[in-house]
């Protein structure tokens, strides 16, 4: 089974969400994500100062299976990207937790976050999906 990092939340859509200490997070694709698309070759993230709401696709991962959106589990303001990503799309197969992580985003409303999975509920759905 994907590993589920306790300190995180998740979306059903399975991206990630860090709380970082500035008070903007950290978002990126789980484990599971990773996995299920095989290895990347392609990482298009949006620039610094887009604003995305919840639910929509604001990036794009492409791996040698197929070209799959990445929705934001939260509304806020992309603060970053993580640029290490344009050469080394890997690095989500690789850390998809760590160095993997997509973009940095401004929170529109902090208490988002916490409507987010659990890692439990989060390990609950990885069960059901897998059947």
């Amino acid at each position: 089974m994907s590993s589920v990092p306790g300190n995180l939340r998740y979306a059903r859509t399975h991206e990630w969400v860090r709380p970082l200490s500035d008070g903007t997070v950290e978002i990126g694709i789980s484990d599971h994500a990773q996995h299920a698309l095989g290895d990347l070759v392609f990482v298009d993230l949006p620039e610094p100062g887009r604003e995305v709401k919840a639910g929509e696709a604001f990036a794009v991962v492409e791996s040698v299976k197929a070209a799959s959106d990445v929705h934001s589990p939260i509304a806020g303001t992309v603060i970053a990207g993580n640029t290490a990503l344009t050469a080394e799309p890997e690095l989500i197969n690789h850390d998809a937790y760590g160095k993997g992580w997509m973009v940095r985003i401004r929170a529109a409303n902090a208490a988002d976050v916490e409507a987010l999975l659990s890692p439990g509920d989060y390990a609950t759905l990885l069960h059901e999906e897998a059947g």
